[in-house]
């Protein structure tokens, strides 16, 4: 593993793990992510915290940064919302994510 690279895994809707490989060194989210590697993630909006069509769940004790006052809201009109629901959009990979474990929340 080069130092900027992690390791996060998505649970599919299908309830099937798949480990991805995320460069930290390139600014991309969660949902860019798993747009790259194929997974079921919409990101209608495009990154911008307005459709939520990129919601996960965070199944790991990582500690991330607070949700913004705009993905709260968003999360507030969205469907299946959990206390552990997040925006892959709003997700930063950075080095701290390294084994993040998150499951793609149904549509």
């Amino acid at each position: 593993m080069q130092d900027d690279t992690i390791h996060i895994t998505i649970i599919d809707r299908d309830d099937q793990e798949h480990v991805l490989e995320a460069p930290t060194d390139m600014g991309l989210s969660v949902m860019e992510l798993c747009k790259s590697y194929e997974l079921p993630v919409e990101g209608t909006c495009g990154g911008m915290a307005l459709c939520a069509s990129c919601h996960v769940y965070v199944l790991s004790d990582h500690e991330l940064h607070e949700p913004t006052d705009d993905e709260l809201n968003m999360l507030d009109s969205a469907f299946f919302v959990k206390n552990n629901s997040r925006l892959g959009c709003q997700l930063k990979i950075n080095p701290e994510m390294e084994g993040l474990r998150l499951k793609l929340a149904p549509v």
